[in-house]
């Protein structure tokens, strides 16, 4: 029998490429879980891909590449050196079949799209960040810290793992110079027979995030998107706050009123898009932002705003955009420093009005061109032949710093990241939408995009940051039936409520529900599980606040 069946039968898993010998020293006493070094080391270089030798234990080298696995208390650090060349990747791969019989749970770069779940493992198949796999017994997790320097995505075959470190900067490779750049640190996690795929999944999570930053109380509260989708004003942000502040009349946590896309001066080059304009100018349907930040707490709701960042002018120099955007959507070049300034400076802005949240869209779309879907679908994050106008620094460093920037200007704000680069987000900002938007015309969407994305990246909750999978959608095309569980899902889930309610659509029965669940919302609720997530895409059967309830998605 060859190597290969032989490890097929013999029911190997990937935990076979874990160790813990390491001789490292660990401050609780227990020794953790760590990967072994690779096989291989690769790297690519001006679109050919050279194999690194070792040098010794711990390097591999190519011509002016080096690359150092260094074994830290609770990872392998990857430390990378290429004076006077461009690099755009560096592969490490460990040569260890996978087992037939195991599952795997993919991640996404940035939200996700109706399509996370266990499945059974694809060469083809990219997994952004992180991995989990259940290989029947035990819950193995194969990731990389968050906050890391580069893109990191792993492939699994029959025959081996890899981790690939998208390294460049545009689409180019990045100039590192003569600086040593940590690319990533990888952990792994080997979880207990006894606990569920759930509890240990949620473990994992605290491994790769050892510090998210949450907020002081729960998240909840209404979103005018999903029945204006732009097309607002004062006015209706009044209408809308005024009908539901008195659904969480009692609440010592008050529910937030978030104004949406629509109340910023809009570009001359595309004057209907109601998303992309002059984050800092208001429209003539929003004469006073700040006045109107004083109304809406008046009505007894905390002020929130949306805002595009990287939208650029198109009478600003086209020096300060990135070198891949359009003159009719010019986006700033987020390494240069002028460009990070303006966008702190709408940060600062926003607290002035007196807005106590802020959901900043598009960075990862504006930046690259393309949603995370077409990331995986395309195999690389970003085509053409661009660049930043930084080529020293990484893609990840760069947009990192960015989100660090806002960070700073926003202050105690809180933050909601929307279409951000999630393991970039973590430890940065209060909250994080974690999947592709729902909707308020049909149903099928919120069902495939909000239910499946609680289901599988709400174990980023309280582990990575506060975890939304997006607005209830209360409109007369959406069936109140359907509508009415997805409400009470999220508000059983401990996750952030936002709902976004159609006066029109929002009769005594919709709102003694909404009561209900501002209620749930407002107070810490245990992590709601979802109990046949390994058979379905979008689970039904889930344990809320220690009780089994079944949803009828049908």
């Amino acid at each position: 029998m060859d190597r290969k069946n032989f490890l097929k039968t013999t029911g190997f898993s990937l935990a076979a490429v874990l160790t813990y010998s390491f001789p490292v020293s660990c401050s609780s006493g227990k020794k953790p879980t760590l990967m072994k070094f690779p096989d291989s080391v690769t790297a690519r270089i001006n679109q050919q891909v050279v194999d690194l030798f070792r040098n010794t234990g711990e390097r591999w080298e190519y011509q002016n590449i080096g690359v150092e696995l260094v074994p830290n208390s609770d990872s392998l650090e990857v430390r990378v050196q290429a004076p006077g060349i461009e690099l755009s990747e560096i592969t490490l791969k460990w040569d260890i079949p996978h087992a037939d019989s195991s599952s795997i749970l993919n991640d996404h770069w940035e939200r996700t799209y109706g399509d996370l779940s266990w499945h059974k493992h694809s060469e083809d198949e990219s997994l952004p960040w992180y991995f989990l796999e259940h290989d029947g017994k035990t819950t193995n997790g194969f990731g990389v810290k968050t906050g890391t320097n580069s893109f990191c995505l792993w492939r699994v075959s029959d025959t081996s793992m890899n981790l690939v470190m998208d390294l460049r900067s545009g689409s180019k490779g990045v100039k590192l110079g003569d600086r040593t750049l940590t690319a990533a640190e990888i952990v792994a996690f080997k979880g207990f027979e006894e606990e569920s795929v759930f509890e240990a999944s949620k473990r994992f999570m605290t491994v790769m995030c050892e510090s998210p930053r949450m907020p002081l109380k729960p998240v909840y509260g209404i979103n005018d998107w999903y029945f204006s989708y732009g097309d607002n004003s004062d006015a209706l942000i009044m209408e809308h706050t005024r009908l539901m502040a008195p659904m969480a009349e009692g609440l010592s946590n008050r529910p937030f009123s978030v104004i949406d896309a629509g109340w910023f001066g809009p570009s001359p080059s595309i004057p209907d898009y109601s998303s992309w304009g002059d984050m800092s100018t208001p429209n003539k349907k929003f004469p006073d932002m700040a006045k109107l930040s004083n109304k809406i707490t008046e009505a007894g709701m905390r002020p929130g705003i949306w805002t595009r960042p990287l939208c650029g002018g198109v009478n600003d120099p086209g020096s300060l955009m990135l070198s891949n955007s359009s003159e009719r959507m010019p986006v700033l070049d987020p390494s240069i420093p002028e460009n990070i300034e303006r966008i702190q400076s709408y940060f600062r802005l926003y607290n002035e009005w007196g807005y106590e949240l802020v959901k900043f869209d598009y960075t990862s779309f504006d930046i690259f061109k393309k949603w995370g879907f077409q990331m995986l679908e395309a195999k690389t994050m970003t085509e053409g032949d661009w660049g930043m106008n930084d080529n020293s620094k990484t893609n990840a460093e760069i947009i990192l710093n960015m989100y660090r920037k806002i960070r700073e200007a926003a202050g105690e704000t809180y933050i909601i990241g929307c279409n951000t680069f999630s393991h970039l987000s973590a430890g940065l900002f209060e909250l994080n939408r974690i999947g592709d938007d729902t909707s308020g015309n049909e149903w099928e969407r919120t069902l495939k995009m909000g239910v499946n994305t609680l289901a599988f990246r709400g174990i980023h909750h309280g582990t990575f940051y506060s975890a939304d999978a997006d607005c209830v959608g209360l409109t007369p095309k959406v069936d109140w039936a359907k509508n009415k569980q997805w409400m009470e899902l999220v508000a059983k889930s401990g996750t952030p409520l936002f709902i976004s309610a159609q006066p029109e659509a929002t009769g005594n029965a919709q709102k003694d529900v909404i009561k209900k669940c501002f209620e749930l919302a407002s107070r810490e609720l245990p992590l709601g599980e979802p109990l046949n997530w390994m058979d379905s895409p979008t689970p039904n059967k889930w344990r809320l606040n220690g009780e089994t309830e079944t949803f009828d998605w049908t």
